[in-house]
């Protein structure tokens, strides 16, 4: 027998008005990150810092000397760049003031390792990235053959991070590496901070994917006991600096990784596919002792459902983000767990949560 539906009431007048409202927030939303890309591509938030943390439209017309005749279109610019929190307007438009939002998009301005973000809002609204997002109906449509390559890879034929990308535009592969760099880096600072049991005894750390080794010079300046490698693809070790502090290895994450007490992983394995994530934390559990020498694993990532309102929006327009361009995804704790058994871990723990992304200890 058919399962009974519930029939839905018919909305009423006011709830009909409402919700066109709310449909056209929804479809014209798209406009708050190009809003938000033109502010950082004419550089206003540098521009207010260089002028003292706050001006006006006035102000910024001269100091990025911009055509007088577009004064009052800079105006309802930054008015909708407020209204999405981006900057504070104390007098309702005469003049804008920098928050933490907009500080973060700041030029030359460093507060926890590489704090400014403008390479993320250059690549996350960037013509290959909404080119990709445009054409999911078409890509949820298809069926393919083996493996299925995010929309990203079936559109552009190439994939982050890869050589391919390098070859599809050398200009935004770099970018991307630029904005994966300010991810990573950005907050390493308050975990060492916060999460002073994490590393405590540690003796040795690899870092995979560490990029240009600032996570791991940031650990040794917090506790120079801690030997640290990092494990990079071979273009990346290429530019690494030789200041002897950090041990640099080209190599990749699915055949070998570098022995150590502790393997970290911060912001890495969202990019993968489950069964990929196995195989890479397989490959760390393999390079660590045993729990009761001190190994372990140190994912820095987000936990979906660990958060509620804004935050929990952001988490799920993360893993959207994932969707469009990898085979990656944001997990649930559940999600992790799983992982973490199948690759033959025995225990985890969320040791804490910093800002979006939750540190979990995986033991062996």
């Amino acid at each position: 027998m058919a399962a009974q539906t519930e029939k839905m009431a018919v909305p009423t007048d006011a709830e009909l008005l409402k919700a066109q409202a709310d449909l056209w927030r929804h479809t014209l939303c798209y406009l708050t990150p190009m809003a938000l890309r033109c502010a950082v591509e004419l550089g206003i938030p540098t521009a207010i810092h260089g002028l003292g943390g706050t001006a006006s439209p006035t102000d910024l017309i001269a100091a990025l000397s911009l055509p007088p005749s577009k004064l009052s279109l800079l105006g309802r610019l930054l008015y909708q760049l407020a209204t999405a929190g981006v900057f504070d307007t104390p007098d309702a438009g005469t003049t804008y003031r920098l928050n933490p939002i907009s500080y973060l998009l700041v030029d030359g301005v460093h507060i926890d390792g590489d704090a400014c973000q403008t390479a993320i809002v250059r690549v996350a609204s960037s013509r290959y990235y909404v080119e990709a997002a445009f054409g999911l109906a078409d890509w949820f449509r298809k069926d393919f053959d083996g493996p299925v390559p995010s929309p990203f890879e079936d559109l552009h034929g190439a994939t982050i991070f890869d050589d391919s990308m390098a070859l599809l535009d050398p200009e935004m592969d770099k970018l991307v590496h630029e904005a994966k760099a300010s991810h990573n880096h950005m907050g390493i600072g308050l975990v060492l901070r916060q999460c002073h049991d994490l590393f405590q005894g540690l003796e040795s750390l690899t870092d995979l994917c560490g990029g240009d080794g600032t996570t791991a010079r940031a650990i040794v300046r917090a506790y120079p006991q801690i030997k640290c490698t990092v494990l990079d693809l071979p273009k990346v070790i290429d530019k690494a600096p030789t200041e002897g502090v950090v041990k640099y290895v080209a190599g990749d994450i699915f055949h070998v990784v570098p022995p150590a007490q502790a393997v970290l992983l911060k912001s890495v394995l969202h990019l993968w596919s489950d069964e990929d994530c196995i195989k890479i934390l397989a490959q760390c559990k393999k390079a660590i002792p045993p729990r009761g020498a001190g190994g372990k694993v140190i994912v820095i990532d987000i936990v979906l459902s660990s958060a509620s309102g804004l935050m929990l929006e952001t988490h799920h327009l993360v893993d959207m983000l994932k969707l469009v361009m990898t085979r990656g995804r944001q997990r649930d704790e559940k999600d992790w767990s799983d992982i973490f058994m199948k690759a033959g871990f025995s225990e985890y723990k969320i040791f804490k949560k910093v800002g979006a992304r939750a540190v979990i200890e995986v033991y062996p």
